[in-house]
């Protein structure tokens, strides 16, 4: 099963990230290792977002930069509304990437 990596790039991920490379440095974790354990956990974010996240958000905000590259958009937002059953936020800036996840199962 193929997997993105953005997710990598989320707070969890980069923590994730910063303490393997930590362990690397410090001779307790093998770099194959640590190599593992991000493929696993990028199964394991894909999977959890498609079978556990059940609700749904509405965004809305002023377009200031899209692209498409790679078959993947890329949208930045500014004065972001963020609107779900029980929560209402605004958000000064907010970037969006988007993957079609047909492209995993390729």
């Amino acid at each position: 099963m193929a997997t993105f990596e953005l997710y990598r790039r989320s707070s969890i991920g980069m923590c994730l990230t910063e303490t393997l490379d930590e362990m690397v440095s410090g001779g307790t974790l093998s770099p194959e290792l640590a190599i593992q354990v991000l493929m696993q956990f990028d199964k394991s974010m894909t999977d959890a977002l498609e079978t556990q996240v059940k609700s749904k958000v509405s965004i809305k905000g002023h377009l200031h930069t899209y692209r498409f590259c790679d078959n993947v958009w890329t949208f930045i937002l500014q004065d972001a509304v963020f609107k779900s059953e029980d929560c209402h936020d605004q958000v000064k800036r907010v970037k969006i990437v988007a993957c079609d996840s047909k492209l995993l199962t390729q």
